[in-house]
């Protein structure tokens, strides 16, 4: 068994993680840099260590520190998060190396999902049902051939891409060599990597999400599905679990056919396999080999800590529950509070005046803030996250709005103000959004 965790995180993830190893009786390390001495997760933790200043590749992306805070800590496992390095496959790698438990897939099943072209083909192989795109990377001499097999319009993306950045849309052939050229610049300067390949680009698709959870030995198992297509530039706002647009026969059986998948390839730990969903048709468009950010609301409508499971699996105890095991209740609805303008989204670091979270049957509230903190402004605005779970949807819609009139963070701008508007929107409470709608939301109501 794991005796001490190393949370090689930040903010409202790394304290999530320390609960969950504290109901389990397993002690906790916090590395963190000079920025974050007074985090609440470092407050709490059993031991922790400082692994350098601010900026990111100097402290939570360096390997090197965190690997020497495990050995003078004498943490036998980490635990990455989301974020940072945790589909890091070389970072996987050398814990293995040092005999370091990585809480996460292999490195092998890291890298092949890393890459959308590679994660594509072997989505395709395992019977997911994919978008209709190019064979591979595309480039500036056959993407007009490409395209025209494709249909227009078509959607160019990063191979190593992530958060919508090296992502273009070419809506005619006139469009196409700029969006080309544009992506390819994009992905070069944000991830080292100017490879991109292109998809049919869906109308107004909606962003449905498989939580599936795997032992390494060919047993795995879903936990249904999370709607995420309240997105601002490719950046999940507001989620929701089950989906609005589904119903049960379809939540089912797509959830048996991302179980199977992952029962063919031995996956190990949790993973999310993503979605475009449109005239009841599933697309796979990429899988995260890490726990979400909105993972609560799964957990809010199963029962079932993922986190605690996470750290099952990698102790070799395999799974705690069998498909059939699996009962779905409820519906929860996760709100990401960002400290940032509400209508700019601009960033809004500084210190928190007051500080107080609403409670009552159904909620939950992730997050490492408090009052008296002080967020710096050198990381994600991501401060808190709202979960809320009912009987119905339409209960939970009610306790939500009842939830974020109690909310209060001073000191700073928070998007709470936009949830109150969202809460009160008929198209939200019908249940009727695509990925686009958010955007042109704001757009009308900036107007």
């Amino acid at each position: 068994m794991i005796s001490k965790i190393l949370i090689a995180n930040r903010g409202e993830i790394a304290l999530r993680v320390l609960r969950a190893c504290k109901e389990l009786g397993i002690a906790t390390v916090a590395v963190h840099s000079t920025a974050d001495s007074d985090a609440m997760h470092v407050r709490l933790a059993d031991e922790s260590v400082c692994i350098g200043p601010p900026p990111s590749r100097e402290s939570y992306l360096n390997i090197h520190q965190i690997v020497a805070a495990c050995e003078i800590t004498g943490a036998d496992a980490v635990h990455p998060g989301y974020g940072f390095l945790s589909e890091n496959a070389k970072f996987a790698d050398i814990l293995e190396a040092h005999g370091i438990t990585f809480i996460g897939p292999t490195a092998e099943h890291i890298r092949l999902m890393g890459d959308k072209i590679t994660a594509k083909k072997t989505a395709e192989e395992l019977g997911i049902p994919v978008v209709p795109g190019s064979d591979g990377e595309v480039k500036p001499e056959n993407a007009l051939k490409v395209a025209r097999e494709i249909g227009f319009p078509v959607l160019i993306k990063a191979t190593a891409g992530g958060g919508g950045r090296g992502m273009k849309v070419a809506r005619t052939e006139e469009d196409l060599e700029h969006a080309v050229a544009t992506a390819r610049a994009e992905a070069a300067a944000a991830f080292g990597n100017d490879a991109v390949y292109m998809e049919k680009f869906l109308g107004k698709p909606r962003h449905i999400e498989i939580q599936v959870i795997g032992d390494g030995e060919g047993n795995a198992i879903h936990l249904g599905e999370r709607d995420c297509s309240l997105q601002r530039r490719h950046q999940k706002v507001w989620e929701e679990a089950n989906s609005p647009a589904l119903n049960v026969e379809q939540r089912m059986k797509i959830g048996q056919v991302c179980a199977d998948a992952m029962k063919k390839m031995k996956y190990r730990g949790a993973g999310t396999i993503e979605f475009l969903y449109e005239d009841g048709e599933f697309y796979f468009i990429e899988m995260n080999t890490r726990l979400q950010v909105e993972h609560p609301i799964t957990e809010a409508i199963t029962g079932i800590d993922l986190v605690h499971e996470q750290i099952r699996v990698a102790s070799g105890g395999g799974l705690s529950v069998k498909q059939e095991d699996v009962v779905f209740s409820g519906h929860a609805i996760e709100c990401r509070i960002n400290a940032e303008d509400p209508r700019t989204f601009v960033p809004s670091p500084g210190t928190i005046t007051h500080f107080h979270a609403p409670g009552g049957l159904g909620v939950r509230v992730d997050s490492g803030a408090y009052q008296g903190y002080r967020i710096p402004p050198y990381y994600d605005s991501l401060i808190g996250k709202l979960i809320v779970h009912g009987r119905t949807r339409v209960e939970c819609m009610m306790r939500l709005r009842r939830v974020l009139d109690e909310f209060v963070i001073d000191g700073i701008k928070t998007t709470l103000p936009l949830f109150q508007d969202l809460i009160n929107n008929q198209d939200i409470a019908n249940g009727d959004y695509d990925i686009h709608w958010l955007e042109h939301h704001l757009a009308a109501t900036s107007a």
